[in-house]
């Protein structure tokens, strides 16, 4: 048997990179890649990532010329593909090219390696809401995802909440779990009134709004959000009269509750279902809501949260898992996701108290600076370091 000494300035390290999609817009995890990788390369020069695409890759993604990128087939979007790629062509790569590390962004890994793991785990939902996901998505879930935690040298959670429930659900040791934020990309700030209510012109018909950013799917909770929404209208009477809803967000999976609680409002036409917008506009219908409504009963992070804030944006979220969290101390409005009553009380506290509101951006303001993608790259670095 022989070994080989690898010196820094001779670093190779492994990333799935399989969330980075080709296309203009990347959602979650995806963006927590996008966002943390290209910082890791600029910041370690010396060191060569070999990037694993499960697909053909956009160029833009290879962010250094320290990246080197491998397009390794299946693409991976089911669980017998994800079995196949991780234990397979992924495990394969890692035994012919030994890199001294393999940092994975996305939640998964593979168990078929003897190559040194650091993995980031974004949420445990489905251990809580297993119903929540279809049967093959679940079955893997379960049996893979903690057997990958125990397996990886080193784990780096998305919030101190996520890093709790590992610690308390998979017995892990706290020590072996770092924690990485997500933060606001630097297009969502503050706009113009004139860009505000040209916002609001082109999606609300000119009235004041909420706004939910999300994927239309069951942990979101949209089905009691838009059961609050009627309630407010209707409690309100003309006071509420203007108030319009906004959900930004693609229709994920298993939405059909969401659309039948849809069905059966009073006010469904004070609701504007937008689909996906591009981040620019994004930003600016944040900019111009009157709060942000963020209310899923489980989250991982919950970056609308801190997207809101860094657009002087009010939040009004939930009051479990990771968002008071995210929100910091007086940094949002919190209620109980699981009784409409309490969202729509939030909603009509946020609707009249203009003081409140200017409270909630102020306290927002504040709370963005525990948030860096600059920082939560140096946490995977430092974690990729403890597991080499």
């Amino acid at each position: 048997m022989t070994f080989t000494i690898i010196h820094m300035s001779a670093l190779h390290v492994a990333v799935n990179t399989r969330f980075l999609l080709p296309g203009a817009h990347l959602e979650g995890i995806g963006r927590f890649s996008f966002e943390t990788l290209s910082r890791l390369v600029a910041q370690h020069p010396d060191v060569t990532f070999h990037f694993l695409f499960d697909r053909a890759f956009d160029p833009r993604y290879l962010f250094g010329p320290n990246v080197v990128p491998h397009v390794l087939p299946p693409p991976a979007r089911h669980p017998f593909l994800y079995l196949a790629w991780f234990e397979g062509a992924v495990a394969l790569w890692l035994a012919r090219h030994r890199p001294a590390a393999f940092l994975s962004p996305d939640g998964f890994t593979t168990l078929n390696t003897r190559v040194p793991r650091v993995t980031v785990l974004h949420d445990l939902a489905f251990e809580h809401f297993p119903l929540d996901v279809g049967l093959l998505t679940r079955k893997y879930y379960l049996f893979f995802t903690p057997r990958f935690a125990r397996a990886s040298q080193q784990l780096v959670a998305v919030s101190e909440a996520t890093k709790a429930d590992i610690v308390k659900t998979y017995g892990v040791a706290p020590t072996k779990i770092s924690v990485a934020y997500n933060a606001p990309a630097e297009l969502f700030r503050p706009q113009p009134e004139a860009a505000q209510r040209e916002i609001r012109r082109r999606f609300s018909h000119g009235q004041p709004y909420f706004l939910f950013v999300g994927a239309l799917q069951p942990r979101k909770n949209l089905g009691n959000l838009l059961r609050a929404f009627d309630a407010f209208k209707t409690d309100g009477g003309p006071t509420v009269a203007a108030a319009q809803l906004l959900i930004v967000g693609r229709k994920a999976w298993k939405a059909g509750p969401i659309l039948n609680a849809y069905q059966q409002m009073r006010h469904q036409n004070a609701v504007h279902f937008t689909g996906r917008v591009a981040d620019a506009e994004l930003a600016g219908l944040y900019a111009a809501a009157r709060a942000t409504v963020y209310v899923p009963y489980f989250e991982g992070f919950g970056i609308p949260i801190v997207e809101a804030q860094a657009s002087s944006c009010p939040v009004l979220t939930s009051n479990v898992s990771s968002m008071p969290e995210v929100a910091g101390a007086g940094g949002a409005l919190l209620v109980d996701p699981h009784e409409a009553a309490s969202i729509a009380a939030g909603l009509a506290r946020l609707w009249a108290d203009a003081a409140l509101r200017q409270q909630l951006v102020a306290q927002g303001h504040a709370n963005l600076s525990r948030f860096s993608w600059a920082a939560s790259a140096e946490v995977l670095w430092q974690a990729l370091l403890k597991a080499m």
